[in-house]
């Protein structure tokens, strides 16, 4: 009988431990779900900004005619004769500085941009139908040394290339002279144009600060411009200009380049 009774009081020990050690197990912890990286947003490429570049190119312009006529009492009077030759061609080089703005989330560009540099463009020709001889009456004319230019850009992008137009005022010097190898006689002028300019072009960003570009513009020089002087009687000679076209590529350094968060 005490054996029984220590055999039903150990076994009711051992039960009551195993429940208690139940009762404190709660199992493994639920799985968490991973948390996903944040990842910046990554914006297109903004032309927005201000920048310095240079350029080489070449420039061209159209014959000029020249023509002689009679001042007789300071009346101008109908040309008694006229001719043309060609201006050469002529190396440019210079610098641009100008700003750019486009609107946060559209593909266009609108800005600024000033232009001044090198160009010289030059030529002459005699009257072959001057009275004495055919190499008798020399005109010569040059445009240049230098010029400039004030425009607005107007631009869409696409990828990372920027197509634009570009117009506005233009200022070149041009001067003219005219002799006579018989008389002596000679004349001459020179006069500072402000006129227009029209064109466009392509530039393409390089990566975050530079880019290349290639542009024509046309300068409307268009206009007529007289020397005078004393040959028996006052005598002018007329020269009417015509446009120049100007071709070039061109290197910028855009200065807000961290607006490049990422590459399309």
């Amino acid at each position: 009988m005490k054996r029984l009774l220590l055999a039903t009081t150990a076994a009711a020990a051992i039960i009551g431990t195993a429940s208690a050690a139940d009762i404190g197990y709660r199992g493994p912890p639920p799985p968490v779900a991973p948390v996903a990286p944040v990842v910046p947003a990554i914006l297109p490429f903004s032309w927005t900004g201000c920048y310095l570049g240079g350029f080489a190119g070449g420039a061209w312009g159209n014959d000029v005619a020249a023509y002689d006529r009679n001042n007789l009492a300071g009346q101008p009077a109908p040309p008694f004769d006229g001719w043309s030759y060609k201006l050469g061609s002529s190396f440019i080089g210079g610098g641009t500085a100008g700003c750019n703005w486009q609107p946060i989330g559209t593909p266009f560009v609108a800005g600024v941009e000033g232009e001044f540099g090198y160009l010289k463009l030059s030529g002459s020709g005699f009257d072959p139908l001057d009275p004495i001889g055919p190499s008798n009456i020399l005109s010569s004319t040059k445009i240049g040394d230098w010029y400039g230019m004030l425009t607005g850009r107007l631009g869409y992008v696409w990828d990372r290339a920027l197509f634009y137009v570009k117009g506005g005022a233009a200022f070149v010097n041009a001067q003219n002279s005219v002799s006579d190898v018989v008389t002596g006689f000679s004349a001459s002028t020179s006069n500072t144009d402000a006129t227009w300019t029209l064109g466009g072009g392509l530039e393409w960003a390089l990566d975050p600060n530079w880019s290349v570009k290639a542009e024509y513009m046309y300068v409307g020089l268009d206009k007529t411009l007289s020397d005078c002087g004393f040959l028996a009687t006052p005598f002018c000679y007329d020269h009417n200009l015509h446009g120049v076209s100007t071709a070039k590529v061109g290197l910028n350094y855009r200065f807000n380049g961290a607006a490049w968060l990422g590459l399309r």
